[in-house]
């Protein structure tokens, strides 16, 4: 097992997702303080498209592909539904619910990439296999993990009290959250940004510079969002940053979870699929439970604990059963090198026997 093929990008999407989970955290933060999510699209795909574009220009210029008007609309398409619908219906489920729900919820993300990957033939499930049967056991058990956390919400696992001691609780009872609503936003939040690594797979393999993508995307993002935003908002005043956390916020969205986590998730689509690298989400959801405790005091349930617990079970029995394809797929590719080399050698013997045979004859 080389650390090229197997550990980088593994290492690489436990870094990207826990830039994920920062970015939902300190989001989180100011979208109660009142920040317009729109504007924080805006603003994080326009500082994205500033941190890469140099990036782009000097790792990629030997080896960057000409850029034609076909992959100038696959990228538009890219950005419009990985990055600004995905974006702006994420944000909105993350308004109306919490953190930690929202990035639970982002959990299906995995399970409707594989289901979307079967028609267009980028997964294929052999059911009389057993890495068939594994991706399709953990796809159920991480439906039912979601349905678990939609449905059932359980007592509290951390003392109320200690919350509202050390801070405001994110199910705050100054403000009424449409649960409901939120849950709509989130499931097409999932949707889109599942119908995102699709679309990667097909762009990287056309444009394979995953700097030069991102960067475009962003910039694609950017105008499409204050685009979104100017006609949805009329109000501008809105687009004035206040206070440092905004600002330090924006910019940490802007040049990680934007940024380099787009480039990481471009990276390992290329290298191992969408559905490798979407099955690594449930990582955002451990990170951001810490985080969504320790920093914004949210409340821990039961039902998310064991509804977590079944998702990320699900997933890596998904994973499991993915990896272990890719290795019979290794091993029967070898094997057909192995019988064509063989077959070349032995008709390469065979001309060579007739010649030597009447060479020795009296």
């Amino acid at each position: 097992m080389n650390f090229q093929g197997q550990w980088k990008p593994v290492i690489t999407m436990v870094a990207v997702n826990f830039g994920f989970a920062a970015v939902n955290v300190l989001l989180k933060k100011i979208l109660d303080q009142g920040t317009n999510h729109l504007v924080i699209v805006a603003y994080r795909q326009l500082i994205s498209a500033i941190f890469l574009a140099p990036i782009a220009y000097f790792v990629e210029r030997e080896i960057r592909p000409k850029l034609t008007l076909q992959i100038l609309c696959q990228l538009f398409f890219s950005a419009l539904v990985g990055v600004t619908l995905a974006q702006y219906f994420l944000l909105l489920g993350l308004k109306y619910t919490s953190a930690t729900f929202s990035c639970a919820f982002i959990n299906m993300v995995p399970v409707i990439t594989f289901l979307l990957a079967l028609p267009f033939g980028l997964e294929k499930v052999n059911l009389k296999s057993l890495a068939g049967g594994c991706k399709v056991f953990g796809t159920l058990v991480c439906f039912g993990g979601v349905i678990l956390l939609i449905l059932y919400k359980g007592k509290p696992l951390i003392n109320q009290h200690h919350l509202t001691k050390h801070g405001d609780m994110t199910f705050s009872t100054s403000k009424t959250e449409s649960w409901a609503i939120g849950t709509i936003f989130l499931i097409a939040g999932c949707i889109v940004w599942s119908s995102w690594f699709l679309m990667q797979a097909r762009i990287g393999k056309r444009y394979p510079c995953q700097y030069s993508s991102t960067a475009i995307l962003s910039s694609f993002g950017a105008i499409q969002s204050a685009i979104l935003c100017l006609i949805m908002e009329k109000n501008l005043s809105g687009w004035i940053l206040q206070g440092k956390l905004e600002i330090a916020s924006i910019i940490y969205a802007g040049v990680v979870g934007s940024g380099l986590c787009y480039v990481g998730m471009s990276w390992s689509v290329k290298q191992r699929g969408p559905v490798f690298t979407s099955a690594f989400t449930p990582l955002i959801q451990i990170f951001v439970a810490i985080f969504d405790f320790s920093i914004l005091h949210g409340p821990l349930h039961l039902g998310s604990v064991v509804g977590s617990i079944l998702v990320i079970m699900g997933l890596y029995i998904l994973l499991w059963g993915k990896s272990k394809e890719i290795e019979v797929c290794q091993t029967q590719t070898k094997q057909a090198q192995v019988g064509q080399l063989q077959d070349e050698q032995s008709t390469a013997v065979s001309h060579i026997i007739p010649v030597t045979s009447d060479s020795t004859v009296p």
